[in-house]
């Protein structure tokens, strides 16, 4: 896919980190592109820095995100390009003894629960609406759209505590070339990348030790993955037309231990 001002692209999660990024690498290509993000201040600021236009939008929300690909597609047209970057993590053992009261206690099921509607639901409803318009799209060398993903190392070697994160995770890489095969007969490509362990706003708290803790347990190159890694390659799977069906790992090799 050529990136030109003929083309609009929506990114969720859009508003800071992986996916301020890759809004900032399309716009720059020329692309027109939508912010869905809940943080309404710093998604204005970035779409007014892009020229593109912010859409406040919880993914959890069948009614926020329809309202949000009405008013992208008003403002720019159908998407050709579709990257979900909208996500978020929790940390509770399967189960467990309280270290103060002694009490055993399990993960809360409504805790599991609202990290898979983010992170896995959420996904599927933004490609499924997407996928939904751009099959009205008259195809460009064959080709309608192309749609990023966003999962995780944990998908594949999850850590202690990470039994939600990497259930929401691991579903986005299984459900990808299913996708993949169920858009082929139409023009749209779908692939789904695998971030390691990223600088991103999150990691940005923790203390200057933690990171370089991190950084040093990255096999090459030794540092923590930063936004651009990940820009770089949503933008070749969006513009490698061979790109289809596909889970990467974006990790410098790294292979997460228990803890």
């Amino acid at each position: 896919m050529e990136l030109n001002s003929s083309v609009a692209a929506v990114v969720t999660g859009g508003a800071s980190g992986l996916g301020e990024a890759t809004a900032r690498r399309l716009a720059a290509k020329g692309v027109k592109v939508a912010i869905f993000d809940m943080n309404e201040q710093k998604g204005e600021a970035v779409a007014g820095e892009i020229g593109g236009v912010f859409c406040k939008c919880n993914v959890t929300s069948e009614e926020e995100v329809d309202a949000a690909f009405a008013k992208a597609r008003a403002a720019h047209g159908q998407e050709r390009i579709l990257v979900n970057c909208a996500g978020t993590g929790n940390a509770i053992k399967t189960a467990g003894r309280d270290k103060q009261t002694g009490e055993t206690k399990h993960f809360p099921l409504d805790a599991f629960n609202w990290i898979i509607q983010i992170n896995l639901v959420g996904t599927f409803r933004c490609i499924a609406k997407s996928a939904k318009g751009m099959l009205d799209l008259e195809p460009v060398d064959g080709e309608r759209g192309a749609i990023v993903n966003t999962a995780s190392v944990a998908a594949e070697d999850g850590q202690m505590g990470q039994a939600a994160y990497s259930a929401s995770k691991g579903g986005v890489v299984g459900m990808t070339l299913p996708i993949a095969r169920d858009l082929a007969g139409d023009g749209i490509r779908v692939n789904t990348i695998l971030p390691g362990i990223f600088n991103t706003p999150l990691m940005n708290a923790a203390p200057p030790q933690v990171k370089e803790a991190l950084a040093a347990s990255v096999p090459f190159p030794k540092r923590l993955g930063n936004a651009e890694d990940y820009a770089s390659l949503a933008l070749e799977m969006i513009t490698n037309g061979y790109f289809n069906g596909e889970d990467v790992r974006l990790d410098g090799a790294i292979r997460m231990a228990p803890r």
